[in-house]
Parts: C-alpha cells; sequence; structure tokens
C-alpha cells in the first residue's frame, strides 16, 4: 500500500473515530439531561405529596381496605379473579394487588400512599414519554404539569383510589404500544396494545372509552377513519364489552349481599341529563385551567332546563367543534386530538347516567386523571407554538411566566394535599370553603364522633340536617351520636326520622333498634332488627346484630340461629365466630363453643376478646355441669 493509500485510510478511521464520539458526547449528553428531568418530575411530585404520606384512612379508605370482609379471606384472590359478585366492581388486578398490600402493610397507611405515589410518578414519566411520540419539544413539561396539577391530588392522596392510579401506567403503555403500531404496523405493537389495555381495565373500567381514542388517533392521523381502522380497533372494542357487561353483572351479584345505594340525587328526565352533561363538561374543563381551590365533594348547583342559558355550555362546544373543524386542515386537526381525548375519556362521568357519587356532588376532581391529559397536551403544543413566535428579548420573561405558574400549581397541591392527613382536616377544610354542603357537614360528624368528640359531631350533623332535611345518612349518624352522649329519647325521636326517610334502608332499622335497646324497649328493638335482616337477608353483619340483641334478651337459641346465618354467609367473621361461642356456652355446649373461639383465633390471632373467653371455659363438657 502507497504512502497516500495509508493516509487516506488513516484519515478515514480519524473521521470515524471522532464521529463515533461525537455520538457518545451526544449521547451522554441526552441521558444527562432525560435524568435531570426526570429527577425534576420525581422530586416535584415527592414535595407535593408527602404531606398526605402518613395520612389515616378518609372516605371510602376504610370500606375498601379496613372494612372489606374479603382482606381476611384466604381465597380472597381466587374470589376476586373468578367470583363475581365477591366485591362490588370487577377489577380483579386492583383486588390482588390490594390484598398484597394488606398482606405487607396491614394497617399501616404509609405503604399505600407510598404505592399510589410511585405510580403516580411512573404515569408522569410515560406522560413525558407520550407527548414526546407527538414530537413536542416542550413533552417534559407537560410530564411536569401533570405530576404536580391540583386536579390529580385526590386521586394520589386516597388510598382508595389505588384503582387510578395503578390503571394509568398500562393505559399510557397501550396508547405509547398503538401509536407504535400505527407508525411501524408491526403485530407486536398491536399485542402489546391490546394486552396493556386488557390490564388497565381489569383495574378500573372508566378506561373503556380507549377504542374510541384509537379511531380520533386514526383520523388525527389520515384525516379519515377507514375500514382497516373500524377492523385494528374492533378488538378493543370487544374486551371493552365484554369486561364491560361482566363488571356490570358483578355488581348487580354484589348489590343483593351488599350495602342498598339508593338514589338520592334529584335526577330528573333525559332533558334535564342533557344539560347536567352540559355544565359537568363546562366544570371539568375550567377546572383544568382554573385549579383554585380544590375540594373534596364540590356543592351541587340546580339544574335548570328550562332557562335557556342552561344549554350555553353546549351552545359555546358546539361552537368550539365547528370552528376547529374549518381548521381541520392546519392546526384545528391537532386541537380537535386534544379536546376529542379530553371529551371522549370524559364521557362516562358526563352525568347522563346516575352514578353513586351523584348522591352528594355532581363532579369530582379524581375523574379529571385521565380526561386532563388531552388538554394538557394541547397547552404543550399551543407553548410550543407561542415559543415559535416569540421575540428571543421575551423569552425569559416567557420563561419567568411559566415557572411562576407551574410553581404555583405545585404549590397549592402541596397544601390541598395537606388537607389528607385525616377525615376531620379533610371535612373541616371543606366546610370552611363549602358552609353550604351537608355532605361535609356529615363527614366532619363523623370524623369528630369516631375521635369521641360527640358534642361537637352533633351540632355537625345537625348542620347537615338542616341543610339537607332529606339527608338521610346525616339523620342516622345524629341518632348514633345522640345515642353515644346518652340522650336516648332524642336519639330514637331522630331515628324514627330515618325511618321515615328511608324505610327501605335496614341499617336504618338497625339504628332504631339500637336506641329502643337503650332504652329498654327490647320486643320494638327486636322487631326492627328483624325487618333489617327482612330487608337484607344476604348481610352477615345485620344477622350477628339481630343474634346479639336476642341474646341481650336471654333468647339463646334464637341467637344461635342467627349467629350461624352470618357465619354461613361470612364465614371468617371474627366477631360472628365468638358471639357464637358465648351463647353456645350459655347454653352448655363447651365443646363447639371451644371450636368457635378457636376459629375466631385463627382468622385474627389479636383478638384479645376471644382469646379471654376461651381462656374461661371449663375443661370439658361434664366440668360445666360440676362448675356452672
Amino acid at each position: 500500500m502507497s504512502k497516500a493509500s495509508r493516509h487516506k485510510q488513516r484519515s478515514r478511521e480519524d473521521r470515524s473515530q471522532d464521529g463515533f464520539g461525537a455520538l457518545l458526547v451526544v449521547t451522554f449528553q441526552r441521558l444527562k439531561w432525560t435524568l435531570l428531568g426526570a429527577l425534576v418530575i420525581i422530586a416535584a411530585s415527592l414535595w407535593v405529596f408527602w404531606p398526605c404520606v402518613h395520612g389515616t384512612w378518609i372516605a371510602d379508605d376504610s370500606w375498601y381496605i379496613v372494612g372489606n370482609p374479603l382482606m381476611n379471606d384466604p381465597a380472597r384472590i381466587w374470589k376476586a379473579w373468578f367470583q363475581l359478585g365477591s366485591w362490588v366492581e370487577y377489577y380483579p388486578i386492583h383486588e390482588t394487588v390490594q390484598y398484597l398490600q394488606w398482606q405487607l402493610w396491614h394497617q399501616d397507611t404509609f405503604g399505600y400512599h407510598l404505592t399510589n405515589i410511585v405510580l403516580h410518578l411512573f404515569s408522569a414519566l410515560l406522560v413525558w414519554r407520550l407527548l414526546a411520540k407527538f414530537g413536542l419539544r416542550f413533552a417534559w413539561l407537560g410530564g411536569l404539569i401533570f405530576a404536580v396539577h391540583p386536579m390529580v391530588v385526590d386521586s394520589v392522596a386516597l388510598m382508595n383510589e389505588l384503582k387510578a392510579s395503578l390503571s394509568l401506567p398500562p393505559f399510557l403503555l397501550a396508547l405509547l404500544a398503538w401509536i407504535d403500531y400505527e407508525e411501524e404496523r408491526r403485530l407486536r405493537d398491536y399485542a402489546l396494545a391490546l394486552a396493556f389495555f386488557v390490564v388497565a381495565l381489569l383495574c378500573k373500567l372508566t378506561l373503556v372509552m380507549f377504542p374510541f381514542v384509537i379511531l380520533l388517533f386514526a383520523w388525527w392521523k389520515r384525516r379519515a377513519v377507514g375500514w382497516s381502522d373500524l377492523k385494528a380497533s374492533a378488538p378493543f372494542f370487544a374486551v371493552s364489552l365484554v369486561l364491560g357487561l361482566t363488571t356490570i353483572k358483578a355488581a348487580e351479584i354484589y348489590a343483593h349481599s351488599g350495602p342498598v345505594y339508593a338514589n338520592d340525587s334529584p335526577q330528573g328526565d333525559l332533558l334535564w341529563r342533557f344539560v347536567l352533561a352540559g355544565e359537568n363538561i363546562a366544570f371539568y374543563f375550567s377546572r383544568c385551567f382554573l385549579p383554585a381551590t380544590p375540594l373534596a365533594i364540590y356543592p351541587q348547583w340546580n339544574v335548570e332546563p328550562h332557562a335557556l342559558t342552561a344549554y350555553l355550555p353546549w351552545v359555546v362546544l358546539g361552537g368550539v367543534l365547528c370552528f376547529l373543524w374549518t381548521k381541520r386542515d392546519d392546526w384545528g386537526r391537532h386541537a380537535l386530538l386534544g379536546l376529542g381525548f379530553f371529551l371522549i375519556m370524559l364521557a362516562p362521568f358526563w352525568g347522563l347516567k346516575w352514578i353513586t357519587y351523584m348522591n352528594s356532588t355532581w363532579v369530582l376532581d379524581h375523574l379529571l386523571y385521565v380526561p386532563i391529559l388531552g388538554l394538557l397536551g394541547l397547552v404543550i403544543a399551543s407553548l410550543e407554538g407561542i415559543a415559535k413566535e416569540l421575540p428571543q428579548s421575551l423569552k425569559p420573561v416567557g420563561i419567568g411566566i411559566l415557572g411562576l405558574v407551574v410553581g404555583w400549581l405545585a404549590w397549592t397541591s402541596h397544601a390541598y394535599a395537606e388537607m389528607f392527613t385525616d377525615e376531620a382536616t379533610l371535612a373541616a377544610y371543606n366546610v370552611q370553603h363549602d358552609p353550604d354542603s351537608a355532605a361535609m357537614h356529615n363527614n366532619l360528624g363523623f370524623a369528630l364522633a369516631n375521635r369521641g368528640r360527640l358534642p361537637e359531631a352533633v351540632e355537625q350533623f345537625q348542620d347537615a340536617v338542616r341543610l339537607d332535611p332529606l339527608m338521610a345518612n346525616a339523620s342516622e349518624n345524629l341518632g348514633d351520636a345522640l345515642l353515644g352522649m346518652g340522650r336516648v329519647e332524642e336519639s330514637i325521636r331522630q331515628q324514627e326520622v330515618t325511618v321515615k326517610l328511608k324505610p327501605e334502608w335496614p341499617q336504618s332499622h338497625r339504628s332504631l333498634g339500637n336506641s329502643l335497646m337503650r332504652a329498654g324497649r327490647i320486643p320494638e328493638a327486636i322487631a326492627e332488627y328483624k325487618e333489617a335482616v327482612r330487608i337484607e337477608p344476604g348481610s352477615a353483619w345485620m344477622h350477628y346484630n339481630l343474634g346479639l340483641v336476642l341474646r341481650q334478651n336471654n333468647q339463646i337459641p334464637e341467637a344461635i340461629e342467627e349467629y350461624r346465618k352470618a357465619l354461613a354467609l361470612q364465614p371468617d367473621y371474627v366477631e360472628a365466630h365468638n358471639s357464637l361461642g358465648i351463647a353456645l356456652a350459655a347454653s352448655g355446649n363447651i365443646n363447639e363453643a371451644r371450636e368457635h373461639f378457636e376459629q375466631a383465633l385463627k382468622i385474627d390471632p389479636d383478638y384479645r376478646a376471644a382469646r379471654t373467653n376461651l381462656a374461661r371455659l371449663p375443661v370439658s363438657q361434664a366440668a360445666s355441669a360440676l362448675h356452672p
């Protein structure tokens, strides 16, 4: 090889090495900024939510976790997956994770809160990745805003909202996989999208609208929805239909044995619901952009379908959509994608169908946890457009304003997260900002009663009843608090009001029975307990309560029968095993009594009452005859 050839070869090698070195530098720089961006999102989220990380059980936390009878059921995971109606919803992945949490942390709330925060962090990073898929240079900012936005606080701060924080990561992964499929048409990406979608639905059904998002994305990408798009989305629609019907069936089965949820909201006809839907959409849209003073429960406004102004939200929305449609060949197409995603994912909560929470409020912040992503994408895209047009001299000002806005969002969320330390703190905060909320006065009273502050609780319950005389739950709680203070006759009168308001509620008859029992009016008390059992024969708790009052009235055989019915419905009912053991011992059946005390301790080794009763039993049936 000539000298010139060797020189050319060395030059090529040097250039190759220089190019590889440059690539390494660029890769390192990108990785450095990626890690830094992730650390900022993580640090901001931890700062926002750390005040609630040691928070106690709030609202439905106790019902979903501590008071959930399935938590101590060895067959819990089997029932979650294969026994419809074992719980109010068919969310088997959510129930499995929740059961594992219970085994790990039991009643230590730190683990539950930390799980929600970690899942939320993961979602925020995935939001960053999702927005980057659309070529948005400010995608990181979108992840940060989602991480600290006030409208996501209760989805993370409430332990019972695990289903929301658990379902969002697979939902976002499904979206990412679908975008990859649209780009490369690889079967692997399609399968991943479908698999992640199934996982998301098995955590929470409200993500059922995903197939419509697929079609919206197809329109955005190709400006049309063809037969190939419909065929590609068909399996997703099939999954939505099957799991949707399964969840509905599970809820119907559970309703026969679980608590009865009555429709107490003043819901009207189709026109009334149409007006409410428009107002709900307007409310949720405004809260995404003006999230000042978030509340756990917002006041219910009057829905007036006969007022022309009631249709203004629909008129405005229709006008905006029509205007964007005229701009669909330009920026309007992107705006329709973001706004369409928001409307589609919010659709189950428009208000066209009654849902349990509507007894107290038309709207809830945590219902925005997924829909807000559509508007967030719009905001990021708009900011990029503004940044391109902004003069270089004004860009520092723009960055400063943006920093202040994000800082305000984080500060508002941090202050709100501090309210989730316990039920009383959150309820007092809500009452302070909405003193006319009967529901929050009731919640505050309940929290105060649990702390033994009965006089203050009575005041709150009285305020709730004054604000909403038809609120049976507040009436019942007021009667219970009065009974706890020894004001028995007042309690009886209040519980009689509760029974008149809700004669179909088994718990209203049980509460009246409690008050009558304290007054010594035993036959009347037993009649109320029997009525509660008649209304809800599938409730182990009601049978147990009837057994208690029968035993107190020395009707031991009848009490034993009710305890057995309770245990037939709920074999792991610790208190029922203990009470049945007491009743059996009183009837002279020492051996069987011992079996039930031992069974109670097998279920809950720390149950002191059963341990004490077992120790007090005579050694044998014969010994019982000698030592009654």
